[in-house]
C-alpha cells in the first residue's frame, strides 16, 4: 500500500488533485477568513450555551479577588486625611446638616484614593460609599458641580438624610494622560491604559478600584457606634459596588444602578471591563449569589452611553473599540431572576429586589436607607451645599490617581523577575508538567481535544521542479479547522521518512507568503523560507494562524477571555491536530518535526512547542524579547502599550512566564533565536538580557550545544543562515553541499 502511495506521489498528479490518501478539498473562497469565522461561530455557541443555563454555580471569593487582581495587601489602619485649602479652613463646603471635606485615604503602597467626605454634624445614621460613574466626579454627586439633576446627586441626598458618605473619584474615560511625554500618546481611555499593563501583571482596573472601596469600608467599619456600611453605585460605580459587595461581607446593603445584566455581550463593551475566566462562575447573578443574604437592590436604570473610546487624532490612536448601551429590560429581569433564585435557596428572597427607574430613584434610595437605618425619611433640601473654599482641581486629582496606578503596575513589572524566580523556585527540570499545565490552563486557556474526525482534505496548488505543494484542511472542532500548505520534495525515495519543518507566518500573513510571495515587501520579510527549506529536502508545512483580518480576529480574544480562553487556545489545538496528521504520513519521521516562526509566528514558536512535545525543536525569529517589558513598558515607543495589538494580553503572565521560562519548557529540546539588529520589535539589549537566562539554563542542564542565538545586520525579517544550519544539525538532515 505504501509503495503504491509513494509511486503516485513520485509520478505526480494533475493540477488541483488531492494528495494521495486524502480527500479532495472542495472548499472555496478565502479559507483563512472562513477559518476565523468558524472560530467566531464556535465562541458564539459557547457564549449562547452559557446564556441558556438557568442556574450556574458561583465561584469563590478567593478566585474572584484573583481574577480582578485585588490581591495586594491594603495599608493597615488607614484613615482619610483632609486636604487643607490655601485659606486654612478644613471645610470645603456646607450643606443642610453636614459638612463636606476634600479627603484622601491610603489604599496600597504608593496608591491613595481621593474624593469627598460628607459628614453629618451629629452622629451618622449609617455609613455609605457612593460610587459615581467613571465620567462623573464626586463633586457632581455631592451637588458641588454642574452636570447632574438634584435627584441623581445621591451622595448629597444620603448626607441630607443623616448618612456619613465617602465618595471616591474613579479613573475616567478621557485619554489626556494615556501615554508619556517624550515617548508617545494614545487615545486609550485612562481605564484602558491602566487595564492593559495591569492585566499582564495579574491586576485589573476593577481590582484597583475595588481596593479603594474596601479601604473606605476598612475605615468606616472602625467608626464609633458600629453602624452598618453600604455601597451605592451607578454605571462604572455600579459595577464596582457589585464586585465590592461580592468580596466583602462587611457591606450590609448594596445598590447597583446602571449596571446589571447578562455578561455574554461583555466582549462588545470597553476592553477594561474584560475579566479573565469571568464566565460562568462570576456573571452578575453569580456575583449576587456571593452578596447573599445581605441586601442587594438592582436598579434597572439607563446605563451610561459610551459610543467608543475618545476619537482618533494625530498622535493619538490605538484604543480598542467598545461601547456601553442599556441592555433590554427583559435581559436585566432575566439575570435578576437568576440572582433571586440564589437568594431563595437561602431563604433570603426578601433581601434582593429589582426596581426600575433612576438612576438614584426614590425607590432605590429608600430601599437602601431602610436596609441600613430603618425609619430613615428623605427630606431633600432645595439648596445645594455652599462652597467655603476653592474647589478641588479635578484635573490634577485625576492625573494623580492615574499616575499612581501606572507607577504601581510599573513597580510590579520591575519586581517581576523576582516574583517569577519564586514561582519557579521548586521546579524539577526532569519533569515540568505542572508548569506546562499552569501556562496552558491558567494563562493561555485550554481547549478540549479535537472533536472532529481526522479527515484531511487537500488539493495541489504548487508544482515546482523541487516540490509539490498541497493546500490542506484538517477539521478540529465544530466550525473550526486547521488550514495550511504542505510542501513535499520530489526526490523522496520509497520507504524514506524525512524531517518536517513547520514554518509559521507573522501578523496578517498567509502560508503562501512563505512560498511564493505576492510582492517585494513580503519577499523581503519572508524570503521564501518555506520554499527554500523544501528545496533543501525538508518536508514543510506552513499553517495558517488566525491572526488575520484586523479587528475581526482581535474580537476573538474579546469573546475568549471571559470563557478562560485566548487566541492561542485555538492555535495550540490546531497545531496539535496538525502534528497528529503529519505523524500519520508515511514519508514523515515523527521524531523530527521542527518549528520555525517569524514575528507573530515567533510568539507561536514560544508558546506552542513549550506545550506540545511533538515539536522536536523551536526557532523564534523576529520576536524574542524581554516580553513582559515589551507588553507593559510606558518608557519605550515600541511597547505594546502604544500599539493597536491588545490581542497580546495574557492574564498574570508577568508573574509566571517570560520568554526565558517558556524556553525552559521547550528544554531539553533545541531552541534558537534569530534577531536582526535593526528589528523595531525591540532592542538587542533586551533580547540579549532575556536570552542569557535561556543560555544559562541550558548550560545548567549540561546541554549548552542545544541552544544558540544569531544576530544579523538587518530589520524585521527572516535571515535564514544560522537557523538553516540549526535545522539541518538538530533534525539530522544533510546540508545541500554534503547531500548525496
Amino acid at each position: 500500500m505504501r509503495a503504491t502511495w509513494l509511486l503516485l506521489l513520485l509520478v505526480g498528479t494533475a493540477s488541483g488533485q488531492a494528495l494521495p490518501g486524502t480527500g479532495p478539498l472542495t472548499r472555496t473562497g478565502d479559507l483563512a477568513a472562513h477559518m476565523v469565522d468558524g472560530m467566531h461561530r464556535y465562541l458564539d455557541d459557547r457564549l449562547a450555551a452559557y446564556g441558556k443555563s438557568s442556574q450556574r454555580t458561583p465561584g469563590t471569593r478567593q478566585d474572584l479577588l484573583r481574577i480582578i487582581g485585588a490581591v495586594d495587601s491594603r495599608v493597615p489602619n488607614g484613615a482619610p486625611v483632609v486636604d487643607m485649602p490655601v485659606d486654612g479652613s478644613p471645610v470645603l463646603a456646607q450643606g443642610s446638616g453636614y459638612d463636606v471635606f476634600a479627603v484622601r485615604w491610603p489604599v496600597l503602597d504608593g496608591v491613595e484614593a481621593e474624593g469627598l467626605l460628607l459628614k453629618p454634624r451629629g452622629a451618622p445614621r449609617a455609613h455609605a460609599v457612593a460610587l459615581p460613574d467613571a465620567d462623573w466626579t464626586p463633586e457632581m454627586l455631592a451637588g458641588l458641580a454642574a452636570g447632574l439633576p438634584g435627584q441623581q446627586q445621591f451622595a448629597r441626598r444620603l448626607a441630607e438624610s443623616g448618612f456619613q458618605v465617602l465618595v471616591p473619584a474613579l479613573i475616567d474615560r478621557s485619554d489626556e494622560f494615556s501615554g508619556k511625554e517624550g515617548v508617545g500618546w494614545t487615545n486609550q481611555p485612562h481605564r484602558e491604559f491602566i487595564f492593559r499593563m495591569a492585566y499582564e501583571m495579574g491586576r485589573h482596573i476593577i481590582g484597583y478600584e475595588v481596593q479603594k472601596v474596601l479601604a473606605a469600608v476598612d475605615w468606616l467599619s472602625r467608626q464609633a457606634g458600629e453602624r452598618p456600611v453600604g455601597v451605592f453605585g451607578y454605571g462604572e460605580g455600579g459595577l464596582l459596588a457589585l464586585y465590592s459587595a461580592a468580596v466583602d461581607e462587611r457591606i450590609a446593603a448594596t445598590v447597583v444602578s446602571g449596571y446589571f445584566g447578562p455578561r455574554q455581550p461583555v466582549w462588545q463593551e470597553p476592553i477594561y471591563r474584560s475579566v479573565w475566566s469571568q464566565l460562568p462562575g462570576f456573571g452578575d447573578a453569580e456575583l449576587a449569589a456571593l452578596v447573599r443574604p445581605r441586601t442587594l437592590i438592582i436598579e434597572a436604570s439607563p446605563h451610561p452611553a459610551v459610543s467608543g473610546p475618545p476619537p482618533e487624532r494625530t498622535g493619538r490612536r490605538t484604543a480598542a473599540p467598545g461601547r456601553l448601551i442599556t441592555p433590554p429590560l427583559d435581559a436585566v429581569r432575566e439575570e435578576f431572576l437568576r440572582a433571586r433564585s440564589h437568594y431563595e435557596a437561602q431563604g433570603a428572597a426578601g433581601r434582593v429586589a429589582l426596581v426600575e427607574g433612576g438612576p438614584a430613584s426614590g425607590d432605590a434610595l429608600n430601599a437602601f436607607a431602610q436596609a441600613l437605618a430603618p425609619g430613615t425619611k428623605f427630606a431633600v433640601s432645595e439648596t445645594p451645599p455652599q462652597l467655603l473654599a476653592r474647589p478641588t482641581d479635578v484635573r490634577a486629582r485625576q492625573r494623580r490617581q492615574h499616575l499612581q496606578l501606572v507607577e504601581h503596575v510599573q513597580g510590579l513589572v520591575r519586581k517581576a523577575e523576582f516574583t517569577r524566580r519564586d514561582f519557579w523556585a521548586k521546579a524539577d527540570f526532569s519533569s515540568l508538567d505542572g508548569y506546562r499545565r499552569q501556562l496552558w490552563e491558567e494563562v493561555i486557556g485550554r481547549m478540549p481535544g479535537a472533536t472532529e474526525p481526522l479527515a484531511a482534505e487537500t488539493r495541489l496548488i504548487y508544482d515546482t521542479p523541487s516540490f509539490r505543494g498541497y493546500e490542506t484542511v484538517l477539521p478540529v472542532w465544530q466550525h473550526v479547522y486547521a488550514y495550511g500548505v504542505l510542501l513535499v520534495p520530489k526526490d523522496l525515495k520509497p520507504g524514506e521518512r524525512r524531517p518536517v519543518v513547520v514554518c509559521q507566518h507573522g501578523l496578517e500573513g498567509r502560508p503562501q507568503f512563505l512560498i511564493d510571495p505576492p510582492d517585494a515587501r513580503r519577499e523581503e520579510v519572508y524570503r521564501r523560507f518555506a520554499a527554500r527549506l523544501a528545496e533543501r529536502g525538508f518536508i514543510v508545512f506552513a499553517p495558517q494562524n488566525p491572526y488575520i483580518g484586523g479587528e475581526r480576529f482581535r474580537s476573538l480574544l474579546r469573546k475568549s477571555h471571559p470563557l478562560k480562553l485566548s487566541l492561542f487556545s485555538f492555535i495550540i489545538g490546531q497545531h496539535d491536530r496538525t502534528l497528529t496528521w503529519l505523524r500519520s504520513l508515511p514519508f514523515v519521521d515523527a521524531e523530527r518535526i521542527g518549528f520555525y516562526g517569524l514575528s507573530y509566528g515567533g510568539k507561536t514558536a514560544m508558546r506552542v512547542p513549550s506545550l506540545l512535545p511533538g515539536y522536536a525543536l523551536s526557532i523564534c525569529s523576529a520576536d524574542f524579547n524581554e516580553w513582559i517589558w515589551k507588553i507593559t513598558s510606558v518608557d519605550h515607543r515600541f511597547s505594546y502599550m502604544y500599539t493597536v495589538e491588545y490581542d497580546m494580553l495574557e492574564f498574570n503572565l508577568g508573574n509566571t512566564f517570560n520568554y526565558a521560562e517558556m524556553a525552559w519548557l521547550i528544554s531539553p529540546r533545541p531552541f534558537m533565536v534569530e534577531r536582526g539588529h535593526r528589528d523595531g520589535v525591540g532592542i538587542d539589549e533586551w533580547v540579549a538580557y532575556e536570552y542569557a537566562r535561556v543560555q544559562r539554563k541550558y548550560a545548567d542542564l549540561k546541554i549548552p550545544d542545544r541552544t544558540e542565538i544569531e544576530y544579523f545586520d538587518g530589520p524585521h525579517r527572516i535571515h535564514g543562515e544560522g537557523t538553516f544550519r540549526f535545522l539541518h544539525r538538530h533534525l539530522n538532515w544533510p546540508e545541500p553541499e554534503v547531500r548525496r
